[in-house]
């Protein structure tokens, strides 16, 4: 793909993004995810190869039926409200439709089931596009309307999303699928808490952005696609593997690691809304996520492959994301100290 080409598909995927987050009505959010939707379809297929045809041609369809879904779930609005103010979806139908679109948009059970086959088709910079940036527009619709969502819906989908994205990653030696799962997984804890304090679901997605962002650049910066290949990294580059490992706990949630932050005041705000149970329910049911994340970080650091070469260790890579990528980990890693600034913000 030339450079210009890309330049043009990544300048609409700003411009979609930012018209679905800075609107109001409806028809202008609408325009702005399937502007979204276009732009990111020739990323993922660039490679020519039928699995990313394959996988281009699976989100494309979701995506469109969610569209359709989002646009169906306006105009009902409108027609029995005479609104198209975003903020002001009351008719519990399209309520209900809205929840189903964006959970189709988001990869939210049970209808997740195309994202890791996307994400498994799509070469690793376009899988954190998928992961991160285009997850931004739908949790902003879920932000703008959760107050007339229904609650025990949306808790049941995200008890539902941890358990699957917990018990489906399990068996699984892909790593971008893991990720995909571990997305999954992560999407219910934002989801259980947005209708109790959404702003604690914007946290959680912007931290959990970043771990995700770190973790990819790393595994892009090692060429690493399955779990076989990430067993061979600790001698090449040491530093990169440790701090990958770092990276990985921190994703699991694990303090005193970033992960921890976000965890830890979701379980506070549901205690206070009188959900403990739910709260034990969806801590116990993240521990099926935090096996597949020690098996990552087994493989990245703890593993040695049984013959290895003596070959000098690259302590410097050779590539343009390693500052990004020093960043990103020391960000995915330090930043649970600042946890008692953040309670007037929210």
């Amino acid at each position: 793909m030339t450079p210009q080409a890309k330049l043009i598909f990544t300048a609409s995927l700003l411009l979609g993004t930012t018209i679905t987050i800075s609107s109001n009505h409806w028809i202008m959010a609408w325009a702005g995810l399937k502007i979204n939707t276009l732009a990111i379809l020739p990323l993922i297929s660039k490679s020519h190869h039928p699995r990313a045809i394959e996988a281009a041609t699976k989100y494309f369809l979701t995506q469109a039926a969610a569209s359709a879904l989002v646009l169906f779930s306006s105009m009902t609005n409108a027609w029995h409200t005479g609104q198209w103010d975003i903020t002001q979806l009351t008719h519990p139908t399209s309520c209900l439709i809205l929840t189903s679109a964006i959970a189709m948009k988001l990869g939210l059970p049970p209808f997740h089931f195309w994202f890791p086959e996307v994400l498994q088709g799509a070469p690793l910079t376009t899988g954190l596009l998928l992961s991160t940036a285009m997850k931004f527009p739908p949790i902003t619709l879920l932000f703008m309307t959760s107050p007339s969502l229904n609650p025990t819906l949306l808790t049941c989908m995200a008890i539902l999303s941890t358990a699957l994205g917990g018990w489906m990653g399990l068996n699984q030696t892909q790593v971008r699928k893991i990720l995909a799962f571990s997305s999954i997984s992560h999407l219910g804890w934002m989801t259980i808490i947005i209708s109790y304090a959404p702003k604690l679901t914007l946290l959680n997605f912007y931290l959990y952005a970043l771990m995700t962002t770190a973790v990819f650049l790393t595994l892009n910066s090692i060429k690493t696609l399955k779990l076989s290949t990430l067993m061979t990294t600790w001698t090449k580059t040491p530093a990169l593997s440790a701090m990958l490992f770092l990276t990985l706990l921190s994703l699991a949630g694990l303090p005193p690691l970033t992960g921890f932050l976000p965890k830890w005041l979701i379980i506070q705000e549901l205690t206070k809304q009188d959900m403990a149970a739910t709260a034990i329910m969806i801590s116990l049911l993240s521990l099926l996520s935090l096996f597949f994340y020690l098996r990552l970080a087994y493989c990245a650091t703890i593993t040695l492959p049984p013959h290895t070469t003596n070959h000098m260790k690259q302590w410097r890579t050779n590539n343009r994301t390693s500052t990004m990528i020093a960043i990103l980990t020391v960000s995915s890693t330090m930043l649970l100290p600042i946890s008692p600034m953040l309670p007037p913000i929210l």
